[in-house]
């Protein structure tokens, strides 16, 4: 008995339609790239030789620009890294809550903050003090 595929579940045609997405994602980031760059050859042609005396360039002089402040100004980092932004404090509170989720299987992990900004800061400091006598005796 042959087996019958609806069109939208075939194999062969789900495959397509990815290598199709695929293809026309990569047209349309080539149409931008190619935009952004007309864009700014046409904004460096209308203002540079007037304001700075400077010369007029081409497309692919205005393309390697656009790559050179990327490489100088920008890189190629994807989003933000967050967590070199983040202060110590914050940094040991997150670990301490991580801490704490796995041994309690993220049971009651919503009373943590509150447990840290009542008793915890406080036994923390006290913890603190207790090392410092230790350390000048």
């Amino acid at each position: 008995m042959e087996r019958e595929y609806n069109n939208r579940t075939h194999p062969v045609l789900k495959g397509l339609k990815i290598v199709g997405f695929v293809i026309l994602g990569a047209l349309a980031a080539a149409g931008f790239a190619f935009l952004f760059g007309y864009f700014v050859m046409l904004l460096w042609n209308w203002l540079m030789p007037t304001i700075f005396g400077l010369t007029t360039i081409t497309f692919w002089q205005s393309a390697g620009i656009v790559l050179l402040a990327r490489l100088i100004f920008g890189g190629f980092k994807h989003g933000s890294d967050h967590s070199k932004s983040r202060s110590p404090k914050r940094k040991f509170m997150s670990n301490l809550k991580n801490e704490f989720n796995k041994e309690r299987k993220c049971r009651d992990w919503r009373h943590f903050d509150d447990f840290w900004w009542d008793e915890g800061e406080k036994s923390y400091n006290d913890y603190l003090e207790r090392k410092i006598e230790q350390e000048q005796k």
